[in-house]
């Protein structure tokens, strides 16, 4: 078991219900708020239109939670937040932000 084999099993599922029903009993309520403010933050970062401060109060978070979704969403190569962000909302990052 490793990454590829989690990320096939989650890619085998059909439905938003389906996920949620797996992620609910992979993960803890906290890694799951955890999720949702990481994923919050990266919609937020991508719009450009608040400071990592206005975010992280925004959502309950850190703002060293919100630099870190930052720099994945625009240093490292992963780049798992923009392939997400295209796909659902189809959008591309805003330039300058």
């Amino acid at each position: 078991m490793d990454m590829i084999d989690l990320a096939a099993a989650i890619a085998s599922l059909k439905t938003p219900d389906e996920v949620s029903r797996f992620l609910r009993d992979l993960c803890t309520p906290a890694e799951i708020r955890e999720f949702e403010a990481r994923w919050t933050a990266a919609q937020l970062l991508n719009a450009g239109e608040l400071s990592y401060r206005d975010i992280a109060a925004k959502i309950g978070t850190s703002t060293t939670t919100v630099t870190r979704v930052a720099r994945f969403l625009n240093d490292e190569p992963h780049q798992g937040y923009k392939l997400v962000l295209e796909k659902y909302f189809g959008v591309k990052k805003k330039k300058g932000a």
